[in-house]
């Protein structure tokens, strides 16, 4: 599986940006997708994962209400709206995925593939 990832750039507080991330197959219905993020000097932070089967989706304390993660299925592409954001918000954003039979993980080392990070900076 190869992920693409797009959008980020530098955004006010308070302002929008959406991220994309194009999957290049999808085989099982155990397929999740997810975001992390790492902002300087911090550890990777799992933001919002999906399981593609269910449409279910598990978000941080810190994002709800503000990111909305939806999929497109005929594209293997999940979009991540990000509303409201704080500088906080600002990290390299990862996408990535892994086959799982049950859950939605949220530990790095459960997800087998990576996009390229995307800059989100959100000036105060």
């Amino acid at each position: 599986v190869q992920l693409q990832a797009s959008g980020g750039g530098l955004v006010q507080a308070g302002g929008s940006l959406r991220l994309s991330c194009e999957a290049s197959l999808r085989t099982s219905s155990n397929y999740i997708m997810g975001w992390f993020r790492q902002a300087p000097g911090k550890e990777c932070e799992f933001v919002v994962g999906i399981r593609w089967s269910t449409g279910v989706t598990v978000y941080i304390n810190s994002v709800k209400g503000r990111f909305t993660l939806s999929r497109d299925n005929a594209r293997n592409t999940v979009h991540l709206q990000m509303d409201r954001l704080r500088p906080e918000d600002t990290a390299v954003y990862y996408c990535a995925a892994t086959y799982r039979g049950a859950g939605i993980p949220s530990a790095h080392a459960e997800y087998n593939y990576w996009g390229q990070g995307t800059l989100v900076t959100v000036s105060s």
